[in-house]
């Protein structure tokens, strides 16, 4: 963050300033809300949250060297401390964002959906990273607090920004979209992720479209042609839309679609501008379509087609989704344990079933579904069962659906274990060199331990 005084930081979050006033000259230089990474020089914000109270932390993150701390609650300050009282902590960090955006003056890509979005917005950076300095959301810092804090990282050395935005609710994502104001925005689809809380598809995509509240008519649309609930804001919004997919053959197309079993999948991209091939190092038709939102993305970015078709090439995915490790004692596992719902699990099992040798799909709980989560846990196994997966591990609660539903479509050699700790226990004996092992499931599971076990068993 380029350095800011506690004066001006206090105007610009309509806050009250504790402390001895010589403090006001005192100069902020980055955000964080835990205080355990805070650096010298950063503003600790302070977030009263459901299980966690920043207030308590407010002595640590001045041991660490914060310079200043957004509170909403009545704190003591000691003699050479400051803080700035607000009324709420994280609308405070959504405004200091806001305005650091505006005086950097720095586009940004808005990247949305149910499915995919991590993945795409990887994808437009590597793309737009072929002519320009590029900072990308990292993690999972797409929440109204994990937003502020990325952008509070933009430099004058930083030409874009590509921002991903996610929500729970209704309001967060046109909170994010105010504060970042793109000039693009990217939907990648509507799935039924956040069905629970957003009660239909119709109400996810009204979610989603909160994105354009923040970009003005000039803006662009990035959106996915295959999609039939995004079909269906063709002249409803102010914004150009610049349509992609694999289906619908308008806009930015691919075709010649080649799956190179677990390693890559290669396509022909048609553009407006001209045409191109492509291999992309990870594997799966679903790549295809964010290589197709990172291609329109570059080109109203002003790149050339060859910078675009280097940007695809060279993209490396984020850490657990889709990472494809080969152990030394002779097993395939496709790590894509960062999160799951209906759609990227048959994605997910689409992509086993072009594996050679035997493959295996382990698979744990999928959340936030709503009351139909048990009949599209039943789905996925199903889905099991139509690819011809061999062997289906399924752990966990709501397991026991897949294990139903690829009964049901023949699946011949089913396993439920309750928990990672009991598979990891009485369950790695059924795996066999050669095998090619999926293992997916939601975030809050943390499927990755199970990733780590995997790869010492010989």
């Amino acid at each position: 963050m380029i350095p800011m005084k506690l004066e001006r930081v206090t105007e610009i979050v309509s806050g009250t300033f504790i402390g001895e006033a010589q403090g006001l000259e005192k100069e902020a230089c980055g955000l964080e809300s835990d205080s355990r990474r805070v650096k010298k020089g950063d503003i600790f914000a302070a977030i009263a949250g459901e299980r966690v109270d920043g207030h308590d932390f407010v002595e640590q993150a001045f041991e660490m060297g914060a310079v200043c701390c957004f509170v909403e609650k009545e704190i003591a300050v000691k003699k050479g401390q400051y803080a700035i009282y607000v009324k709420n902590v994280i609308k405070a960090m959504l405004d200091l964002a806001a305005y650091y955006i505006k005086l950097l003056d720095v586009p940004v890509v808005a990247v949305t959906g149910s499915v995919g979005k991590t993945t795409t917005k990887d994808m437009i950076a590597s793309v737009l990273e072929q002519k320009y300095t590029v900072l990308k959301t990292a993690g999972n810092y797409n929440t109204n607090i994990g937003m502020p804090l990325m952008v509070t990282q933009l430099t004058k050395e930083h030409d874009v920004a590509v921002l991903e935005m996610g929500m729970n609710s209704f309001g967060e994502i046109s909170n994010l979209s105010m504060v970042a104001k793109p000039v693009i925005a990217v939907i990648t689809n509507i799935g039924v992720a956040h069905i629970e809380m957003l009660g239909s598809r119709d109400g996810i995509l009204k979610a989603k479209c909160e994105v354009f509240d923040g970009m003005n008519a000039h803006g662009i649309a990035v959106l996915n042609g295959d999609d039939d609930k995004l079909q269906t804001l063709e002249g409803e919004i102010l914004q150009k839309i610049i349509w992609y997919g694999v289906k619908n053959k308008k806009g930015i197309y691919a075709q010649q679609i080649q799956n190179n079993g677990v390693e890559s999948v290669c396509c022909t991209i048609c553009t407006p501008k001209g045409s191109f091939d492509v291999t992309i190092a990870v594997p799966g038709e679903h790549m295809v379509m964010n290589a197709l939102a990172a291609t329109a993305v570059g080109l109203e970015m002003g790149l050339s087609l060859e910078q675009i078709q280097k940007g695809i090439a060279h993209f490396v995915p984020t850490k657990m989704r889709m990472n494809i490790i080969k152990t030394e004692y002779g097993l395939t596992i496709i790590n894509d344990v960062y999160n799951a719902n209906p759609v990227s699990m048959k994605a997910s099992i689409d992509v086993l079933a072009q594996a050679e040798g035997r493959k295996v799909a382990i698979l744990g709980f999928m959340g936030e579904l709503g009351e139909n989560e048990k009949q599209m846990h039943k789905q996925v196994g199903e889905y099991v069962g139509e690819k011809q997966i061999d062997v289906l591990i399924s752990i966990g609660d709501m397991a026991e659906y897949y294990d139903e539903g690829a009964k049901e479509k023949g699946t011949k050699e089913i396993h439920h274990f309750q928990s990672q700790q009991v598979f990891w226990q009485e369950g790695m004996s059924l795996l066999k060199k050669g095998d090619t092992i999926l293992i997916k499931a939601s975030r809050s599971r943390q499927f990755e331990k199970t990733v780590e076990k995997l790869q010492g068993v010989n």
